[in-house]
C-alpha cells in the first residue's frame, strides 16, 4: 500500500493528502521536487491562491504572461516593460480558484515598483490577468471583491464573463467589502452578472461596503442594493449570511427581506452593527437557522428568534441577561455553544447563571468575557458534565484576596473531566495561576494563560505536566517576551506557542 502511495498509483488519495497541506507552503513545495506526477499534483495547489500569499514575491505575475499575444506584448513594451516572458511548464492562469481584488490590486503595485514602472500600468495589468483568467478557464470558489477608487474593470471584462459562464459556476463564497462611490456602477454589473452565473454561493459576506459620507446618490445605491437582492434571491442553497456595519443605512432592511427566498437552506446569519428594524422578523422563517451571531446591535435583535438554536453568539459594549434568557430556555438541552461577549459588563448575571444551570446542561463550548467571578459561575462550569472548550475573562475587583484564591482553587478542582481546552482570557488570574495549575485535575490538551511571569507559575506548570500528561500545547498571550531559560524549561514537558496559533473560536 505504501509503496503505491509513493510511486503515484493512488491519485485520488494523493491529491486528498496534497490538499490538507494547502497552507503549508514548503511542505508543497518540495513535494513538487519529489517526482514528475507529484509535481502535476502540487503545482494547481499552490497556484490556487497566490495572490493572498503574504511571504509571495510579486514576480509571480510574470509567470502569467507566458501566453500573452502579440498586442498585448507591445503595449506592455510601451508601458517601458521590454522582458521576455519564456514558456512555462504550466497554464498557471486556469489554477486560479481563490480571488481577492484587493490583493490583487496590492501585488500588483508591489510589482510595478519592481519594475520602477509608472502607476498607470495598474489597471492595464489588473484586466490584463482578468482576461488571462477567465480565458485559461479558471473556475473560482471564493471571490473577495473590493472595488477602489482606482480599481477600474473595463467594459471587455464584463463581455468576458457573461460569455463564460465557467468562471463562476463554482462559487461557494462570496465576500463584498468597500464600494467607491466612482465604482458603483461597475459592482452592480459584477453583481447581476455573479446572480445569473454564480447560483451555489453558500456563504454570502457583505462588510461596510458602501459609506454613509458617500451616500448622495440614492439611485445608483437603489441600484446596488437590489442587486444585491437579486444575487441573494438567485441562489439555490444560501446557508450563511453575513451583514456588517450599515447601521445608519435603512435600504438594507431590503436585503434582509430577500432572505425569505433562503428560509430553506439558511443555517447560520452574523449581524454586526446594524440597526434594529421589522425585517429582521423574516429570520424567524428559516427554520434550520440554528447559530445567530449578533455583534454590536440594539438589544430587540437578540430576541428575536423564536424557536430553538445550537450555537449563540452575543457581543456588545453590555449585556441584559433579562433579555436573551427567553431564547436560551426555549433552546435548552439543544443549545451546545455559547458566546457572550461585554466590555462593560453583564446585567442580571444571576438570572443568566440559573437559567444555564437549570436549562442548557448540554453545553459543550462556554466563552464569556465581562462576568463576575461568582461562586454561581463557578457552581454552573462545574454543571456541565459535557463541556469540552471554555473561555474566560472576569472581574474580580470586588473580591478580597483571601477570598479569590479559595475560589480559584474551588473552580480548578470543579473542572469537568470532559474539558479539553482552557483560555483564561487577560491577566485576571494571572496571580493565581499556579494555585489553579496545583489543583486542576481536568484532562487538558490545550492551555491558555496570559503570561509565565515567575519561577512559582513555571514550576506549578511543569507539576501539571507530569501529573495530567495530556497537555499538548500552551498557549501564551504574552509570547514573545518570554524568556530563553523559561521557554527552554517548559518546552522539555509541553510545546509552547503563541496563543493566536490555538485559540478556539464559536
Amino acid at each position: 500500500m505504501a509503496s503505491k502511495i509513493f510511486m503515484g498509483y493512488m491519485p485520488e488519495l494523493m491529491e486528498n493528502i496534497l490538499n490538507n497541506l494547502n497552507n503549508e507552503f514548503n511542505s508543497l513545495y518540495s513535494c513538487a521536487l519529489v517526482s514528475r506526477y507529484w509535481c502535476k499534483m502540487s503545482i494547481p495547489i499552490l497556484w490556487q491562491d497566490p495572490f493572498s500569499q503574504f511571504n509571495q514575491n510579486s514576480l509571480f505575475i510574470t509567470r502569467y504572461f507566458s501566453s500573452l499575444g502579440e498586442s498585448e506584448k507591445s503595449v506592455l513594451k510601451k508601458y517601458g516593460i521590454n522582458a521576455e516572458f519564456s514558456k512555462t511548464l504550466f497554464e498557471y492562469a486556469r489554477f486560479l480558484k481563490i480571488l481577492d481584488l484587493y490583493s490583487l490590486e496590492k501585488k500588483d503595485v508591489e510589482w510595478m515598483l519592481v519594475e520602477l514602472i509608472n502607476d498607470t500600468l495598474m489597471n492595464f495589468i489588473i484586466n490584463l490577468l482578468f482576461k488571462l483568467f477567465i480565458e485559461n478557464g479558471a473556475t473560482l470558489d471564493k471571490f473577495f471583491v473590493f472595488f477602489s477608487d482606482s480599481l477600474k474593470l473595463k467594459p471587455e471584462i464584463f463581455c468576458l464573463l457573461e460569455q463564460n459562464m465557467l468562471f463562476f459556476s463554482r462559487l461557494q463564497y462570496l465576500f463584498l467589502s468597500e464600494v467607491a462611490f466612482s465604482n458603483i456602477e461597475s459592482a452592480v454589473t459584477l453583481l447581476r452578472t455573479l446572480a445569473k452565473n454564480a447560483t451555489k454561493i453558500k456563504m454570502l459576506k457583505l462588510e461596510k461596503f458602501v459609506s454613509i459620507y458617500d451616500y448622495f446618490e440614492p439611485q445608483l445605491f437603489q441600484a446596488l442594493f437590489h442587486s444585491i437582492m437579486h444575487l441573494i434571491k438567485s441562489q439555490e442553497q444560501l446557508s450563511l449570511f453575513s451583514l456588517v456595519g450599515v447601521k445608519y443605512l435603512t435600504e438594507f432592511h431590503s436585503i434582509i427581506s430577500a432572505l425569505e427566498s433562503q428560509k430553506n437552506s439558511l443555517q447560520e446569519v452574523i449581524i454586526d452593527n446594524c440597526d434594529f428594524s421589522a425585517k429582521f422578523d423574516v429570520l424567524n422563517n428559516c427554520k434550520n437557522l440554528e447559530t445567530p451571531r449578533i455583534w454590536y446591535c440594539d438589544t430587540k435583535l437578540s430576541n428575536i428568534f423564536d424557536y430553538k438554536i445550537s450555537t449563540l453568539e452575543i457581543v456588545n459594549f453590555s449585556i441584559d441577561a433579562s433579555v436573551i434568557v427567553q431564547i436560551l430556555e426555549k433552546s435548552g438541552l439543544l443549545l451546545q455553544r455559547l458566546k457572550l461577549g461585554s466590555c462593560e459588563g453583564i446585567w442580571n448575571e444571576s438570572l443568566l447563571l440559573e437559567t444555564l444551570k437549570s436549562s442548557c446542561t448540554n453545553i459543550r463550548y462556554l466563552n464569556i468575557t465581562g462576568i463576575e467571578f461568582s461562586i454561581q459561575l463557578i457552581n454552573l462550569i462545574g454543571n456541565l458534565q459535557k463541556l469540552q472548550f471554555l473561555s474566560l475573562w472576569c472581574s474580580i475587583d470586588d473580591i478580597q484576596d483571601e477570598e479569590l484564591k479559595i475560589r480559584v482553587m474551588t473552580f480548578s478542582e470543579i473542572l469537568p473531566l470532559t474539558l479539553q481546552y482552557l483560555d483564561l482570557e487577560d491577566n485576571w488570574i494571572e496571580p493565581y495561576t499556579d494555585i489553579f495549575l496545583d489543583h486542576c485535575n481536568a484532562p487538558l490538551k490545550k492551555l491558555l494563560i496570559y503570561r509565565l511571569g515567575n519561577e512559582k507559575i513555571s514550576k506549578a506548570l511543569v507539576e501539571f505536566c507530569i501529573r495530567n500528561k495530556t497537555l499538548n500545547y500552551l498557549g501564551v498571550y504574552n509570547y514573545l517576551d518570554l524568556y530563553d531559560k523559561t521557554r527552554t524549561e517548559i518546552e522539555a514537558y509541553v510545546p509552547l506557542v503563541p496563543f493566536e496559533n490555538i485559540i478556539v473560536d464559536c
